[in-house]
Parts: C-alpha cells; sequence; structure tokens
C-alpha cells in the first residue's frame, strides 16, 4: 500500500515520550493511530448521521468516510496524507483493521446458519441462484470488456472468477439491515429475500475460495489445485472435529448463568489459530474465521454471550478502520476520460441488470407479484462490506489494478445506495395487505355485534408473560365458544448492532424471532412453551407475533398490526415495573413514549397494563383460576369501554365483579381542583353522554337481574360522593381487589374534583395516578388504564391511523388467518 521510496524507512516507535520531551507523537505508531481511530469514527459517525434522512445503512456511510479520507478527497493534500496517514503507519493500520475483521467475520458465520439453508423453499432457492447465474456470468463478459482496455496485464482465470463474484454477490448483513430499517425483516417478502441471501452468500465465498485459490503469483494450476483440496481439507476437518469440542462447550454454558472467561478465550483462540490456518494454506485468513462462525452452535446462551462480548468493539471500533483502509487504496481521480467513465457505467449496468432481471424473472415464473419481484431484485442487488473484501482481495493479490478497484468500490456504493430509495419507489405493500375499513374498534362495539373480540397484547419481555397469559384467561368468556382471537406481540428493538439479523433466522425457524439476550433464561423456548401450553388447555387461539424495529418507530407495526388484525383492543406493557420492596423502577423511559404515541394513533381502543403481579407468578387451571375484579365507573367513553371489557371478564366462572359508579351528591363541592394531567381534560358529561353512560349501566343491571341462571358474579355499589376524599375513601375500600379497570379520560363533576397532582405519567389519567402513586389510595393491585376509539376525537388523541394502507406491518405470525 505505501509508496516506493528510495530507501527504506526505520520502524516506527510504539510510544513517544510526549511533546516536553522534544518529540512529535505522530511519528510513533500508538499516537498515531490513536488519532486515526478518532478521524475514522468522527467522520463515519457524521456521515451516518447526515444519510439517516435518506435511511442508507451504516456501511454506506463508512465506505464515503473512507474514500474521502483517501487520494480521491483528502488525500490530494500530501501534507494531509503524510501527517495522518503516513507510509509507514498503514501496516499497523492494515493489520488492526483486518485482525478486526476476522472476528467480524466469525459474527457473519454466526448469522448464517446451516440448518436454516436446509429449510430454504425452492421459491428462495430458485431466486438465490438466477441471482447468482446471471450476473456471474454478466461478470466475466464484463471482465472481457476491461481486460481489453484498461486491465491488459490481469492474469485471464483469476481476473473472471473476481469479475463474476463481484457482480454476483449480495451482502447479507446489510440487507437484513435495509430489511429492517423500512419493516419488511419479517414479511414474506423479507423471508425470501433473506434466504435467497443467504444461499448466495454461501456460494459467493466457495467462489471467492475458488478465485483466491487461482490468483497466486507465478503458481501453476497444480499448486491452485492444492490450495483449493486444501481448503475442502480445512472445511471438513471444522466440521468433523472443532463442530463436536464447540458443541461440548456450549452445552457447559447453561443458560441463566454467566459464560466462564477461559471459553470465551478458548474460542477466539480456536478463531485466530483458523485464521491462521487458512492463510497458511494461501486462501485468506478471514475464510478460517467466517468457517468457524458457520459451525458455531447457534443455539443456547453461549451465542449470545460471545456475540454481546466482541461485537461492539469490533463492529463500532475497529470495522471503520477497514473502510478507510479500503479508502486509502481507492483514488477516483483513476477514472478519467470517456473510455474509463464509459467502463464503470458499463459496469454498474451490468451489476444491477444481471442481478434484477435474473431474480425478477425467477421471481415471476414462481408466481411472485410484479410489484414484490422488482422488489427483490433491488433487494438482492446489495453490496456492500462482502463487496469490498472480495475487491480488496483481488487488489492485494494483484488482479485488480487501481482503476478497477475504484471503479468497482463506485459500483457498489451506487448498487447500495440506491436499493432503498427503489424498493420504497416499487413496493407499496400496503395497497395488497390493507383489509380496508372494519367495524368492532372497540371492546363495546364488539359486545353488541356479538362477534369474536380480538385483543393484541403487547410485551417487552417474559417478565410479562404470565400477567399476559391470566388477563387472556379472564377475558376469554367460558359462555362463548371460540369467540376470543390474541395476538401477542414481542417488542424488539432493532439496535445498530448488525447481530440484530440473528433474530431473522429465529423467524424462518419457528415463527418467533426471540433472540432475548435476557440472562434469566432461553425466553424464546419459555414463550413457546407459555403460550402453547395455554392453547392446549383452553379454546383461545394465541398467535404470538414480533414486531422488530427502532424504537422511535415501533409504535407504527403496533398500530398496522391491529389495524391489520382488527383489534377491538391494543393492550400495552406500563413502562414501569415493581421492585419486591413495592417501589417503582422505570423499565426504559422509550416504552412511555411507545405508548403515547399509541395512544394518539391506534386505529381501536388502548389499555396500559399496571402489572403488579396479577394472579401470581404462573398460571392456574380454569378451574382454580380467580381474580376479583373492581371496575370505578364516573362516566364517559372511557369508563364505558372498561365496563365493557370487565362484563366480558364477568362471563368467567373464577372472576367476581364489582362495579363502583360515583354520584355527586347535592352537597359535592369540586374544589381545589388540581388537575394538571392536560393531556385529556376531564369534564363535565354531555348530555349525550350521560344518556348512554345510563344505557351501559342499565344494560349491567339487567345483566346482574339474570346472573341467578348464569355462572356471572357481578355486583354494583353506587358511591355518592361529597368531596375527593370520599371518592378516595371508596377506593380504599376495594383495595383487596386484583385488578381495576379505569377510564383513562372519566368525565363528569366527580372526575373533574379529583385531586392530583403533576404526574410524570398523564398517560394513565387522573384515576389511574392515583391508584399507582398516590398516597391518597392504597393498594397491591394492578390496574388496566382504557381508551375508547372514538372515530369522532381529535386525531391527534384517537382517530385512524392515517399511514395504516401505506406499508405492511413487519410482523410475521406462527399461522394466518
Amino acid at each position: 500500500m505505501g509508496t516506493n521510496d528510495t530507501t527504506c524507512p526505520g520502524p516506527m516507535k510504539a510510544t513517544s515520550n510526549g511533546v516536553f520531551q522534544g518529540e512529535n507523537p505522530l511519528h510513533h505508531a500508538l499516537p498515531l493511530l490513536i488519532l486515526q481511530i478518532c478521524i475514522v469514527l468522527f467522520l463515519t459517525r457524521v456521515l451516518a448521521f447526515l444519510l439517516r434522512p435518506l435511511r442508507q445503512p451504516r456501511v454506506i456511510a463508512e465506505i464515503v468516510g473512507g474514500i474521502l479520507l483517501g487520494p480521491s478527497a483528502l488525500g490530494k493534500s500530501s501534507k494531509f496524507l503524510n501527517t495522518v496517514f503516513p507510509p509507514r503507519s498503514l501496516t499497523v493500520l492494515d493489520t488492526l483493521a483486518n485482525l478486526g475483521l476476522i472476528f467480524f467475520l466469525f459474527l457473519v458465520g454466526l448469522e448464517l446458519d446451516p440448518k436454516s439453508l436446509k429449510r430454504t423453499g425452492k421459491k428462495a432457492l430458485s431466486i438465490a441462484l438466477a441471482g447468482i447465474t446471471l450476473p456471474f456470468i454478466f461478470g466475466i463478459g464484463t471482465s472481457f470488456a476491461l481486460r481489453s482496455s484498461i486491465a491488459d496485464g490481469a492474469s485471464q482465470a483469476p481476473f473472471l472468477v473476481f469479475m463474476g463474484v463481484a457482480l454476483s454477490i449480495t451482502a447479507f448483513p446489510v440487507l437484513a439491515r435495509i430489511l429492517a430499517e423500512i419493516k419488511l425483516l419479517t414479511t414474506d417478502i423479507g423471508k425470501i429475500a433473506l434466504s435467497a441471501a443467504a444461499v448466495n452468500d454461501v456460494a459467493a465465498w466457495i467462489l471467492l475460495a475458488l478465485a483466491v485459490a487461482l490468483s497466486g503469483e507465478g503458481s501453476s494450476p497444480l499448486t491452485s489445485l492444492w490450495v483449493f483440496l486444501a481448503g475442502c481439507g480445512f472445511v471438513l476437518f471444522c466440521i468433523f472435529f472443532v463442530q463436536p469440542g464447540m458443541k461440548w462447550i456450549a452445552k457447559r454454558c447453561p443458560e441463566g448463568e454467566p459464560v466462564k472467561e477461559h471459553y470465551v478465550c478458548l474460542t477466539l483462540g480456536i478463531v485466530l489459530a483458523a485464521s491462521f490456518v487458512t492463510d497458511l494454506i494461501g486462501i485468506h485468513a478471514l475464510f478460517g474465521a467466517f468457517v468457524i462462525g458457520v459451525i458455531f452452535p447457534k443455539e443456547g446462551n453461549f451465542a449470545n454471550s460471545l456475540v454481546e462480548k466482541v461485537e461492539d468493539l469490533v463492529s463500532g471500533l475497529f470495522l471503520p478502520l477497514y473502510f478507510v483502509s479500503s479508502g486509502l487504496k481507492t483514488d477516483v481521480a483513476t477514472i478519467q476520460g470517456a473510455q474509463s467513465w464509459g467502463l464503470l457505467v458499463l459496469v454498474i449496468f451490468n451489476a444491477c441488470f444481471g442481478k434484477i432481471v435474473g431474480t425478477v424473472v425467477v421471481s415471476l415464473y414462481c408466481k411472485v407479484p410484479l410489484d414484490e419481484s422488482l422488489a427483490l431484485g433491488f433487494l438482492m442487488n446489495t453490496k456492500g462490506l462482502v463487496e469490498l473484501i472480495v475487491l480488496n482481495i483481488g487488489k492485494d493479490r494483484g488482479v485488480l489494478n487501481d482503476q478497477i478497484f475504484a471503479i468497482m468500490v463506485l459500483m457498489a456504493i451506487f448498487t447500495t445506495f440506491m436499493t432503498t430509495p427503489l424498493v420504497l419507489a416499487v413496493y407499496k405493500p400496503g395497497k395488497s395487505s390493507t383489509k380496508g375499513d372494519y367495524n368492532n374498534r372497540t371492546i363495546e362495539e364488539t359486545n353488541r355485534s356479538n362477534k369474536p373480540l380480538r385483543l393484541m397484547f403487547c410485551f417487552q419481555s417474559i417478565m410479562n408473560i404470565p400477567t399476559i397469559v391470566n388477563l387472556i384467561e379472564a377475558s376469554r368468556g367460558t359462555n362463548r365458544k371460540e369467540s376470543l382471537s390474541v395476538y401477542a406481540m414481542h417488542l424488539m428493538e432493532l439496535s445498530e448492532r448488525s447481530s440484530a439479523i440473528l433474530m431473522a433466522h429465529k423467524v424462518r425457524k419457528n415463527g418467533l424471532p426471540f433472540w432475548n439476550k435476557d440472562k434469566s433464561g432461553n425466553s424464546s423456548d419459555m414463550v413457546v412453551v407459555a403460550f402453547e401450553a395455554y392453547q392446549r388447555l383452553s379454546r383461545v387461539s394465541v398467535r404470538p407475533m414480533t414486531a422488530i424495529s427502532a424504537m422511535t418507530t415501533i409504535h407504527e407495526d403496533i398500530c398496522r398490526s391491529a389495524e391489520r388484525k382488527r383489534a377491538a383492543m391494543v393492550i400495552l406493557p406500563f413502562h414501569k415495573h415493581v421492585r419486591l420492596d413495592r417501589t417503582w423502577e422505570t423499565t426504559r423511559n422509550e416504552y412511555r413514549l411507545i405508548n403515547k404515541k399509541v395512544l394518539e394513533e391506534a386505529p381501536c381502543s388502548v389499555a396500559i397494563l399496571v402489572d403488579r403481579g396479577l394472579g401470581g407468578a404462573t398460571r392456574v387451571s380454569s378451574s382454580d383460576f380467580s381474580l376479583a375484579i373492581t371496575v370505578l365507573f364516573f362516566g364517559g367513553n372511557d369508563d364505558r369501554e372498561a365496563l365493557a371489557f370487565a362484563a366480558r371478564m364477568a362471563e368467567h366462572p373464577g372472576i367476581s365483579l364489582t362495579v363502583v359508579r360515583f354520584i355527586p351528591s347535592e352537597e359535592f363541592k369540586p374544589e381545589n381542583v388540581k388537575l394538571e394531567i392536560t393531556e385529556d381534560q376531564t369534564g363535565s358529561c354531555s348530555g349525550e353522554t350521560r344518556l348512554v353512560d345510563i344505557e351501559a349501566i342499565t344494560e349491567l343491571k339487567a345483566k346482574i337481574k339474570e346472573q341467578e341462571s348464569s355462572e356471572c358474579q357481578i355486583v354494583y355499589e353506587e358511591k355518592i360522593v361529597k368531596c375527593h376524599e370520599e371518592v378516595c375513601k371508596a377506593m380504599n375500600e376495594f383495595s383487596r381487589s386484583n385488578l381495576f379497570l379505569v377510564g383513562k379520560s372519566p368525565e363528569g363533576s366527580v372526575a373533574s374534583g379529583l385531586h392530583v397532582m403533576r404526574s410524570d405519567t398523564p398517560e394513565l389519567g387522573p384515576v389511574g395516578n392515583l391508584l399507582t402513586s398516590s398516597e391518597s389510595v392504597s393498594t397491591s393491585a394492578s390496574v388496566l388504564v382504557v381508551q375508547q376509539y372514538v372515530a369522532s376525537r381529535d386525531s391527534r388523541v384517537v382517530g385512524v391511523l392515517k399511514t395504516a394502507t401505506k406499508e405492511e406491518s413487519p410482523v410475521k405470525d406462527i399461522e394466518s388467518l
């Protein structure tokens, strides 16, 4: 990489004595490397921030940042280049970058599960083969055009294979990130794209190994054959000898226990040893790390722990150095004249045409709709880091000269950059998935229409599962057969970490991408067992789902899924949980923002569950199930929705329901009103609302009269109150209840007189805050705060999801309706 000097410069010392000793730190390896890393991190993160509105993956920012630091931009200044990236420092920089790349390729291998490749459907396999074959042929054709013009001295066989691989490759990690960003990761098109990309990736690495074997300097065909056979022998040795040892290690790292340090060190040592062997063979050190990652056991706690320990340092710190190393080799200025720019256009056209046309044709043959076929073609054209690895190996082996290297890097940037905009332009999943408007957006409407009730429960971790199962049991209404459908949605954050795409493999495996890094156990198994066991014990249809998205947009997934599944209510977990000492602890503040946005945008009713251990830590059988539920009724839409939900629960023989209606006395004084929960102001009921409230109470009384001939256990009480203190006193009378159902925005003069000082949880409303955080009311009961969907309500608070028909939810069901 360095320039050819007439005299060989002496080696750089590692550390300096400092400027006060008269030494320049930039003339020493360690301080210079630290400066290089800081500049690289700053530039790439700034570019990533600037490109975020364009929804570009971070790899684009890192590639562009590397080019900007190279001779194409800042590196044109010889003073800058010789000061920050002097030739003597490049060996250290390259070594560190490749060391980080070795461990990153190990993580990439971890992402590729060979078992998932066996389950790849014929459709995805056909698309993958087409996405490799046609662009590989175009790559060979392009190589002839390049060799006849600007690559005259390149060896024919290695150059043909390198060009074929470079044009046919699909960057699996980058593709998964793009799919997640545009919320297609767990949809059908995302599943096909990832499956095809996984097959493509494996095929590309095999072809690249062949290209490297052929590219030895001055080697005969017999030598290349020995290199290739030795590589195959290495792979077989890893499968039959190394893999059993790793499985033995994985078994000794049980769930819920920390992984021992010597197991981690042993594994990382195996990765480095495998890299040394493949480099010794003559392939490349990266192949050894990749093979170890592929054969590594994916199940269990060990893989999770390794990812957590290795990924952040490698992806965040070392990997950007590799892009800078590539950028320092890329000089766009070498592309001069009409011929060179024409060849750049030719390479880009052939890369796009071969990949897109091949994918689209086979997709249409497999009866994939045209818009999905086009989207698949654009997605499979994604390049990125793997492309750069191929190009750098070709450059280091002397197969690609500076001009061709620059052309191919620009091609990789262009094809990856255009993926997201083109997919969003041609593919509108909302058009095909929208089922139109639906009725029964509230439980009150559902009860009146006698239609099956559809509920969507959202949960953050396995800690929420027992309460969800108990609430489902309470909601199923044993007098109604096959009348409850439940969707249990796991909310998973899509972090910046590349390993977030490991969740996609879990989708293909069992429909549940619960790659949860909780140390409390195998969440995937626990969730699956919990819901499957409950389905067998009851007649309730429970469909686990998952939403994988950034915390800032995951509320869109919830709302769109509710619209698509025609849910009557979405039940969200409160953003705080109770400690053992009964005090509150915030889980994550982002969950509060999610709850607030869902309350504003949901296409149906919404409830927030404040869990204090509803029904105990485990689910008991239906015959032993019992809950005491209390509804605090003041008036208004939200209170009626809470009453309708409670009346549904009261059909269960184990539920005892008490409805407490608060009526102001003639002496009622709503003085000292300190209600400062301003998001939804309570107030006096309108005449129409009061009439509807009376109708709801009348229906409840009629049901109570009929309860002698049924299993319902409903008690109705009226509390005539004079002041706020009497309201709190009445609430304390029912403090032994298991669950309170209250409206978020109660209406009426009694509700307007509640003393609630400023609260940090306005989404719970005045009554919910009294039951959870006020000293006036002492209870350990869980609280369900309900907001009814009202179409005429201001769209900022609640309304029809305006964008629900524009994009499909990134949710994959275990079974479709």
